[in-house]
């Protein structure tokens, strides 16, 4: 017999869901699966082994469910998801409650209910069947993070203190009695707003945690809700979505969407006659050397994920320009994440086809960070902190807008992502604009420009909510925290 074990990360949204099974009996289960699910049943194949069981820790908020997707693939493989907490779904599928069992060869899952992220969500313990009493492992969900746990806030201020209550039972009353030898496997890794800081290290042991997790060291209720409530990162506006359409079950798609091919003047007619938003996702160099005049620049990185789910609306169809064509499998993957499936076309030969058909471009100024730091005082620092009140943005100075971090303003110039609202007339293609690059910065950090010169106060921010101004662009956790008890 030979354990298969399988974690697959999702960069982007920092996901991790995996594949356990046994080779000898050739069979095997996936854990929160996402939705491109093409990456499992390849693993299957190498492994040996048959996809049997789909199990979901909880209906998740950050992206697209692949449980439905996947069992459309696979014909012999069930849904397995927590009905605890009253939780229901609009799909078929197999109920699991606290103290389920389930034997996959020679590895014993015990399900067990750890409500506080949600009030469904289910751990899953990991035992070989020689010693089902004593596991080895744990798939933590959005419970138990490396150095962080599940933030209970999701479902809205009147369900904060239940959770949150709940959250610190199911720590302490049940990670915490677990062996000190027990492996945390986490459904994220650092970088998701499911927790606050969570660890770069992708796995861990409850004895590791146990003395270091700063979640784990709470004796009382009161002082650590008050500590989750308030370290936990702004809640990305496209969340109350995911977990709709996760409750209802996601469409089985059978494979990624199709989108057509559309030559230079096909595409220029579909942008004329507004059939899709325009999104060109190359890099931030290249949309500032040319673009499409009202395109809007979401970088093809995996943070187009939830740079998507946080600007765009679903239900509307996309134009994508593409860096290179054959780039088009992969987009389109990161968009089907956070359920992005309708596509209106794609430029074929890219913005070198479109300028040699004669079809017009605007450009945006770059400006590289060696100009951004000898310009001194002539600019403000604006970073966006996690928990911060207000804006601290003096209003009355104009500013043009530098977005760091794979999405740029662009046409009508509506900017949307989690508590950042609006700058509705700051307009790449009007006025001036200018776009940083280079390390100085980090990804969640964005650039105003104050312009004193009075023939470009068109560019204006008119509500800028949970953002602080800042002199350095890469505050430390610490900085955070300050900035946390003072707004």
């Amino acid at each position: 017999m030979s354990l298969v074990f399988e974690t697959i990360q999702t960069e982007g949204l920092a996901e991790l869901s995996y594949l356990v099974g046994d080779d000898e009996e050739g069979i095997a289960a996936v854990f929160d699966p996402r939705a491109d699910v093409e990456i499992y049943l390849e693993l299957a194949r190498a492994k040996n082994v048959a996809i049997t069981h789909i199990f979901e820790t909880h209906i998740h908020a950050d992206l697209v469910s692949g449980a439905r997707e996947l069992c459309g693939r696979v014909e012999s493989a069930k849904i397995y998801v927590s009905h605890e907490g009253g939780a229901h779904y609009g799909f078929e599928n197999e109920k699991v409650s606290d103290g389920d069992k389930f034997t996959l060869g020679a590895v014993v899952i015990t399900a067990r209910h750890t409500p506080g992220h949600t009030p469904e969500h289910i751990s899953y313990l990991l035992a070989d069947t020689e010693h089902p009493e004593t596991p080895w492992g744990v798939l933590s969900g959005d419970s138990l993070f490396v150095n962080s746990a599940g933030r209970p806030d999701l479902l809205g201020e009147k369900e904060t203190g239940k959770l949150a209550a709940q959250q610190f039972h199911t720590l302490s009353d049940f990670y915490m009695k677990l062996p000190d030898s027990v492996i945390i496997y986490p459904a994220h890794g650092s970088g998701s707003p499911c927790g606050a800081e969570i660890g770069d290290r992708l796995n861990s042991t409850i004895g590791y945690e146990r003395p270091l997790n700063p979640f784990l060291q709470f004796k009382d209720m009161e002082s650590f809700t008050r500590f989750a409530v308030s370290t936990a990162p702004p809640i990305p506006k496209y969340y109350p979505r995911m977990k709709k359409v996760n409750m209802e079950g996601p469409e089985v798609l059978g494979g990624l969407p199709r989108v057509a091919g559309l030559p230079p003047k096909a595409f220029k007619k579909a942008i004329d006659e507004k059939a899709g938003i325009l999104i060109d996702t190359r890099l931030m160099l290249s949309f500032g050397g040319a673009h499409i005049p009202g395109a809007l620049n979401i970088g093809g990185s995996p943070m187009l994920s939830i740079w998507a789910g946080s600007l765009l609306d679903p239900e509307q169809p996309i134009l994508l320009v593409l860096e290179n064509d054959d780039d088009l499998d992969e987009i389109v993957r990161l968009f089907i994440r956070t359920g992005f499936t309708k596509f209106a076309g794609y430029l074929v030969g890219g913005m070198k086809a479109w300028g040699n058909a004669g079809y017009p471009f605007a450009q945006v100024a770059q400006m590289s960070v060696h100009d951004l730091k000898n310009a001194g005082r002539e600019l403000q620092i604006i970073q966006r902190l996690p928990g911060v009140g207000p804006a601290r943005i003096p209003t009355d100075d104009p500013v043009v807008s530098a977005p760091i971090g794979g999405a740029a303003i662009a046409g009508d110039g509506r900017w949307k992502m989690g508590d950042i609202t609006t700058f509705p007339d700051a307009v790449h293609g009007r006025g001036s604009s200018a776009a940083a690059t280079g390390r100085f910065f980090q990804s969640s950090a964005f650039v105003l420009r104050t312009l004193r010169d009075r023939h470009k106060r068109e560019c204006w921010p008119r509500r800028c909510a949970g953002w602080l101004e800042a002199r350095n662009c890469s505050a430390t956790s610490h900085r955070r925290q300050e900035a946390l008890r003072s707004g």
